[in-house]
């Protein structure tokens, strides 16, 4: 039978991702609209995002963070066209986008000496092969395979190398080990639900120092460009962005910002996903047909919650198709480079008794299409 119940918020897309509970448009501070982002009331603003966001972060005060273009890809663009090229990379990747920075690092900045450390979707590669005197690249939680890394133990306090962290849907909803990290990228449309085309980054001494004294072989394009005549342009670090940013989207991005010092701060948002996490988790120990596609409980992702159906590819279609026609979960399906099944972000934003309504409804979409061809 149908289930009664529909989830307030069908909004489970693994980004852009849902709004905060009781989000409005309405509520947003848009006395920065129509101003100058160099203007005092502009600037003030987006000052105000990167001291808010270092501070609920608990970000080391000698830590730089920016305000960037082009969302987390622009960031972790940025990063490596900037940084790499004096040390041998090691970059670990288990699904779509890992491999994506790779690609670009291998065949664009065409380094030589470039390692792969890799696993199928669902695993985690051995990231103790990673070398201290190598600069690092990986994403804290596999964002399109529900696999994240369960702490930043396997990183040589001692190393010379940098870490290059994408941690875009791992930052608000994980606990980050900051002093194992050099360079970390977000966005704002994740965790937090805010808008896209924004980006930030956040850089340790050693980045700053790598930044400052190493200039790569190649061009950089002016919206890459961090420093001038070997110094930081410090002002990018104190709200004056390289290109012009939305200030409806820094509004919006406040307004998230607000609402998770109103919830008791980062802790409190890591727990309630880690509680949705958790609702999904006795769901699926009790139906056979559905999995995690992360093997591991300890690297399950709190936030896009990648899951594995006994259903053919044509029937996840339909399974999908049928739960956005009753309007109860919209844009669930994995990844298109992912493993055929269901990714159900399960972030701050997102109420668990929203991802309680959620399943029964689950278990309806799976009887109306498991016997059909």
């Amino acid at each position: 039978m149908i289930p009664s119940n529909k989830p307030l918020n069908p909004n489970f897309s693994s980004g852009p991702c849902s709004k905060r509970p009781g989000y409005e448009l309405a509520q947003l501070d848009i006395s920065t609209l129509g101003r100058s982002h160099r203007s005092n009331v502009g600037k003030a603003a987006l000052q105000q995002a990167i001291k808010q966001t270092k501070a609920l972060l608990k970000i080391p005060s000698n830590y730089q963070a920016a305000i960037v273009p082009a969302s987390d890809t622009g960031a972790m663009e940025m990063m490596l066209w900037s940084l790499l090229g004096k040390k041998p990379v090691d970059v670990c990747y288990w699904e779509s986008f890992g491999k994506g920075w790779f690609s670009d690092i291998k065949n664009e900045l065409q380094l030589s000496d470039v390692n792969a450390i890799t696993a199928d979707y669902g695993q985690l590669p051995d990231l103790t092969q990673t070398s201290s005197d190598h600069d690092i690249i990986f994403t804290w939680n596999g964002t399109t395979s529900g696999v994240k890394v369960e702490n930043a133990d396997w990183i040589d306090s001692q190393r010379s190398g940098l870490t290059i962290c994408d941690a875009t849907s791992a930052v608000f909803a994980m606990q980050m080990d900051w002093d194992k990290l050099d360079v970390t990228t977000f966005s704002w449309q994740k965790v937090l639900g805010g808008e896209g085309a924004h980006g930030m980054i956040v850089l340790s001494p050693a980045a700053v120092e790598r930044l400052e004294s190493y200039t790569p072989p190649w061009p950089l394009p002016k919206i890459f460009r961090l420093t001038k005549n070997g110094k930081l342009i410090e002002g990018i670090f104190k709200g004056a962005t390289i290109n012009t940013p939305s200030m409806l989207c820094v509004a919006d991005y406040l307004d998230a910002l607000n609402w998770i010092t109103e919830i008791g701060g980062v802790e409190s948002a890591i727990t309630r996903s880690e509680h949705n996490l958790a609702i999904l988790t006795n769901f699926v120990s009790q139906n056979d047909w559905i999995e995690f596609l992360a093997e591991q409980p300890e690297c399950r992702s709190n936030t896009s919650v990648c899951l594995r159906l006994s259903l053919t590819d044509d029937q996840l279609k339909v399974f999908c198709k049928l739960l956005a026609e009753q309007q109860v979960a919209f844009d669930i399906n994995s990844y298109k480079d992912a493993p055929s099944g269901l990714r159900i972000w399960c972030g701050a934003t997102v109420e668990s008794h929203n991802i309680e309504l959620l399943l029964p409804w689950l278990t309806w979409a799976y009887e109306n299409v498991k016997d059909k061809n």
